[in-house]
């Protein structure tokens, strides 16, 4: 095993300027002048041979910040730049940034020449390329591959960590990998940019060694950045980082109701892998967990009810799905403990007890079920402790990788918890965050800031902090998937469910019922086509076609207005009939037509709501 310094590692352009002239758009680095390459305008072709051949001067030169990658749609090829970002703190040495815009440049001159049925498809498709362009949750470095873990990463062997980042990278979690293809088939490594989906923050202290002596005076300096967050505490003088880095895996993209359980790959929605970094007196500790949709073939299809039924879907396959999802784990992390915290009655008992007889199949993997709504409720956090009770003596079996201010590797991360309730947010969030707080206990033990009958907890300004973190983490993660903030915030930051939590929770599930019903259809569309999952294909039935039929969301305002207009006046009607018979006859003729659109708008539910066109689901 060869350790290494990771921050030695191939670094990218970082400045670069975007040079547009009539025929072409240039992207030449600013670090390095010579490096540069062009894409047509009319046929999106890319050239690395520019030499002189631009004559004239461009008509809009602008600075970019990095190429995301190009896409093809049927009237040509689009390219995705980044044009703003913000450093937001560092990762062993190397800055992070996190995107704060992008735009597609078109080279699409053919569109002119199109029918008026591509022009309709090209629109829609360039909707969704709008809707890429404000994907949240996009970070980069320069100088670093922010896809591996410190584990990974440290071993790491030198050939390959001189490699270009794309080289290095753990492909799973690359957002713009399908986006870089062309990119990587030109050779045009110094612009190739591997972009990952999740969030980071750091929380910054300085803590005592050993903290048992400390005088519990505190002095306090905070200064707070939204996507990467640092709190600085003075405690004495030796300073420590927690930083926690969550990385959301590419080959199940979708939104929260579209995209659910596993494909026939074993592959699962929402899956993602969560470090967290402790560094202190040059040690530096990482701790990872993963939480993924439940490995079953299920679905959650909308259809205006508040919570639409699951449907597990009873495929052959099934327990091959199964098996394959955790033999991928098992070969990347070791053993694994899976903990599920879905109901046991209800739709959530049936689709737990599927899950749990295709697991108890595994001898390799162990299942926890772990009730949360039973166990924990809205009544407190320290109810997880029967959950950990349960688990902990595999849980510090699994350890956590650790290594020295010289790089020596100490201790290995033997295993992986994976944590699941439905959607893998808000329950999810609350238990990581617990096992996350023990797993740091542990660490600050074992290099003596703690002593072994103190833990993080008694310390309240720095536990608030860290718990803010885990707040934040939940939230950037749920607004990728859900579209909205994470629900059971009162849990990890109070410990219980406050009353002005419990009405944000209700507003937050209604913002959740109107976008999963009315708006990620469209979501759902923009992470198949950046994600390769749909291509174009000139022969192939258009977006609006696909599906099989035209969709009714358009017709959902005359269906609102209808039902509004219709107990409006059946109300109306109603106060002012009395005993006069033409006019009560008039409100049971608008009872009846209000009757009917509802019934109408219920038998149709699916179709109302916004729906993906451009893939069936699985």
């Amino acid at each position: 095993m060869e350790n290494r310094d990771p921050s030695q590692a191939f670094k990218l352009c970082e400045q670069m300027e975007l040079l547009e002239f009539p025929d072409k758009f240039v992207i030449r680095s600013l670090d390095s002048p010579h490096q540069s390459f062009s894409i047509g305008r009319s046929d999106g072709n890319i050239d690395t041979q520019i030499g002189d051949s631009c004559s004239g001067s461009p008509s809009k030169v602008s600075k970019i910040y990095g190429v995301v990658g190009t896409i093809q749609l049927p009237s040509g090829a689009h390219v995705l730049v980044i044009t703003s970002r913000k450093e937001v703190g560092t990762y062993l040495g190397s800055p992070i940034f996190q995107v704060t815009s992008m735009k597609f440049l078109s080279c699409n001159e053919a569109l002119k020449l199109s029918t008026s049925q591509e022009k309709r498809v090209e629109a829609y498709l360039m909707t969704l390329l709008r809707t890429v362009e404000s994907t949240p949750g996009l970070y980069y470095s320069y100088g670093i591959d922010l896809t591996l873990n410190l584990q990974r990463t440290f071993k790491l062997t030198e050939e390959r960590a001189s490699k270009p980042l794309w080289k290095q990278a753990d492909p799973r979690f690359v957002w713009n990998k399908n986006l870089l293809e062309e990119l990587i088939e030109w050779k045009l490594d110094p612009f190739i940019i591997p972009l990952i989906q999740g969030n980071i923050l750091s929380l910054s202290l300085h803590m005592l060694s050993p903290l048992y002596y400390l005088n519990l005076s505190l002095s306090l300096s905070l200064s707070l950045s939204w996507g990467f967050q640092t709190v600085q505490f003075t405690l004495k003088d030796s300073p420590a980082n927690i930083t926690l880095i969550s990385r959301r895996c590419n080959r199940r993209l979708g939104t929260r109701m579209w995209s659910r359980g596993a494909n026939l790959e074993g592959d699962t929605a929402n899956f993602i892998e969560t470090e967290q970094l402790l560094e202190v007196d040059g040690f530096k500790s990482s701790f990872l967990l993963v939480r993924g949709s439940i490995p079953l073939i299920w679905e959650q299809i909308v259809d205006l009810s508040y919570k639409p039924q699951l449907k597990i879907t009873n495929h052959e396959d099934t327990p091959k799905v199964v098996e394959r999802h955790f033999h991928d784990l098992t070969q990347r992390y070791g053993e694994v403990m899976v903990v599920d915290l879905t109901d046991e009655h209800g739709d959530e008992g049936k689709i737990s007890t599927a899950f749990a007889a295709e697991v108890q199949k595994l001898s390799h993997v162990r299942y926890v079920s772990f009730d949360f709504h039973l166990h924990s409720g809205n009544s407190n956090l320290d109810n997880l402790q029967l959950l950990y009770d349960q688990i902990s003596e595999d849980f510090e079996k699994q350890g956590y990788f650790f290594i020295d201010s010289e790089g020596k590797i100490l201790a290995e991360q033997k295993g992986i918890v994976r944590v699941n309730c439905i959607d893998c947010l808000d329950r999810t969030n609350v238990t990581q965050s617990y096992l996350a707080r023990e797993s740091l206990n542990s660490q600050l033990r074992k290099i003596g800031a703690l002593s072994f009958t103190e833990c993080i907890s008694k310390f309240s300004d720095i536990y608030e902090k860290f718990k803010t973190l885990w707040v934040e983490q939940g939230d950037e993660i749920s607004l990728e998937y859900s579209g909205t903030h994470a629900m059971k915030r009162d849990f990890v930051r109070f410990g219980k469910q406050t009353l002005p939590g419990l009405i944000k929770d209700g507003m937050t599930g209604l913002s959740r019922y109107y976008l999963n019903n009315f708006h990620d259809g469209i979501r759902q569309d923009a992470m198949d086509l950046i994600s390769g999952h749909w291509s174009v294909n000139r022969n192939g039935p258009s977006p609006s076609q696909r599906n099989g039929f035209e969709p009714l969301s358009s017709y959902l305002p005359v269906a609102s207005a209808l039902l509004v207009g219709g107990v409006t006046l059946t109300s109306y009607s109603l106060h002012k009939a009395g005993q006069n018979t033409p006019k009560l006859v008039s409100s049971v003729v608008w009872a009846g037509l209000t009757a009917g659109v509802m019934s109408l708008v219920k038998a149709n539910g699916r179709q109302f709501c916004s729906r993906p066109r451009l893939s069936h689901l699985l």
